[in-house]
């Protein structure tokens, strides 16, 4: 006899590979959960992100699929009235929901997520007898388990695994990149409907979401996802690698690919990602450096800190190395670029807020780089970043925050601190020249913040760090700063940016 036992479905478990093999044709329940959306501040576009891609599955699948709104899962749930087999949810609080429904029988079956590429016990099998986690090491095996870019005996193809050193340009003499636009979405009458209940929840106090709501710019459905994909991969891919790290305060969106909110919401299947970006090397459609950059953020990157949000544990999230103990400033929290006057930090943050987004050198050497130098809370920091971005997860931000942007693990993930003065920001960005602080000066009322705060933060923390073989020359030309105690207690007086 055939098991029909209906399967729930998350928000983040939206595509055709999530309801595929014995489970295909089976009745679906999707709840919307009022408090999933009330209990954090999430940006407004996240929210709307969310609903829509669960009110257009709905759509899509009809009959096949029952929508409740509840207070919560559990009354979901029973509002529902079946048992159901779930996949293993994406965040430690669901997969403790779910075990608890399991044992009360409301739950039949937990059945492994297909939204990665590698299971659980694979990755602990790998990670076993290591001290450090290193992407890189990770990457490489990922490569050649799923042969992405290989040749037959397992060696990369074109001789090399990683060509960040092609892929590290400084941005051109122009003020956007010379690429097509990006794919954009057509809203529809599913996203009117979403917007005016997020209008009404915001009125009646139900929820307090940050940032500005605005049109919809990602994928919420399967088909949409194919589109962005394919753009992606035929207009975009082939001038992605080269500026990948670089910055133009008036091109957000650059060559990047904008397909973290599909990936993340589970529209797209990452494996498959990966071989089409694979298949535009070997038909000559794009450059080896660009696909392998593209690559390793989907197999590499983006499948790592998945891993390490499980095999690290909830404890993780209390790593503080460094001792950082400022709170999260409030024009931070709430979104108010314009009480900032650095360039770069001031575009950063007005991304956050108009879009929920922000590349990754932004997140990581602009606005992780600030909240590094200034001792910003680490678990504070990753619960914005989890929170304000509209591809933010919990799984997603433990190792990129705690590990990779603010060292407070120690080393686990990142093999130094992610510092940098405002020399990085000038060489790779165009923000410096319209900025009204010198990235040459660390002292003085055009002082640069990034700058100065660079060798405040390597003071503060020399003690901790002279033991990091990587940190010995930073270290070093501390040691020779003749204007040292000024820029300390510059730094530790500042109170604008």
């Amino acid at each position: 006899m055939t098991d029909e036992t209906p399967l729930w479905l998350f928000a983040d478990q939206l595509g055709p590979h999530f309801r595929g093999g014995d489970l295909a044709g089976r009745p679906i329940v999707l709840v919307e959960s009022a408090h999933a959306f009330a209990h954090k501040r999430f940006h407004r576009q996240k929210l709307h992100l969310v609903l829509a891609g669960m009110r257009q599955l709905a759509a899509e699948l009809g009959d096949q699929v029952t929508l409740v709104r509840a207070e919560n899962y559990r009354a979901g749930l029973a509002e529902f009235g079946s048992p159901v087999v779930v996949h293993e949810p994406h965040s430690r609080a669901a997969d403790r929901l779910v075990r608890r429904l399991r044992d009360e029988g409301v739950v039949t079956e937990i059945r492994p997520t297909p939204g990665f590429t590698r299971s659980k016990a694979d990755f602990a099998e790998w990670a076993r007898d290591r001290h450090r986690y290193l992407m890189e090491d990770f990457y490489r095996d990922q490569r050649r388990r799923l042969g992405i870019l290989v040749e037959g005996d397992g060696e990369p193809v074109g001789g090399r695994w990683n060509f960040d050193h092609e892929n590290r340009k400084p941005p051109p003499k122009q003020r956007t990149l010379d690429v097509p636009k990006p794919w954009h979405p057509r809203e529809n009458e599913i996203d009117e409907q979403v917007r005016a209940d997020l209008d009404r929840m915001a009125r009646d106090g139900r929820i307090s979401p940050v940032g500005v709501d605005g049109p919809r710019r990602f994928a919420v459905t399967r088909a949409e996802a194919r589109r962005a994909l394919k753009r992606f991969l035929d207009d975009r891919l082939p001038t992605f690698g080269p500026y990948q790290d670089a910055m133009l305060g008036d091109d957000w969106a650059m060559s990047h690919a904008l397909l973290s909110v599909p990936l993340n919401l589970g529209l797209l299947d990452p494996l498959d990602v990966a071989e089409q970006a694979a298949a535009r090397y070997e038909d000559g459609s794009a450059p080896l450096a660009c696909v392998e950059g593209f690559v390793r953020q989907i197999l590499g990157w983006r499948e790592w800190v998945w891993q390490l949000y499980w095999h690290l544990g909830p404890d993780y999230l209390d790593h503080n190395r460094l001792q950082a103990c400022e709170p999260v400033p409030r024009w931070w929290l709430e979104l108010e670029p314009e009480a900032v006057t650095a360039h770069c930090l001031r575009t950063a943050l007005t991304g956050v807020r108009d879009r929920g987004y922000a590349h990754h050198i932004e997140r990581l050497m602009v606005l992780g780089n600030h909240a590094l130098q200034r001792g910003y809370r680490p678990r504070e920091l990753t619960e914005w970043f989890a929170t304000a971005f509209v591809d933010g997860f919990p799984w997603v931000m433990p190792a990129n925050v705690i590990g990779m942007s603010q060292y407070a693990d120690g080393g686990i993930v990142a093999t130094k601190p992610y510092a940098a003065g405002g020399a990085y920001v000038n060489r790779m960005s165009d923000h410096c020249r319209r900025c009204e602080f010198d990235p040459k000066v660390r002292v003085g009322e055009n002082a640069c913040p990034f700058t100065a705060g660079y060798w405040a933060f390597l003071d503060r923390n020399a003690g901790r760090l002279k033991d990091n073989h990587r940190m010995r020359r930073p270290l070093d030309g501390l040691a020779r700063l003749s204007d040292l105690p000024a820029v300390v207690d510059q730094e530790h007086r500042r109170d604008h940016f």
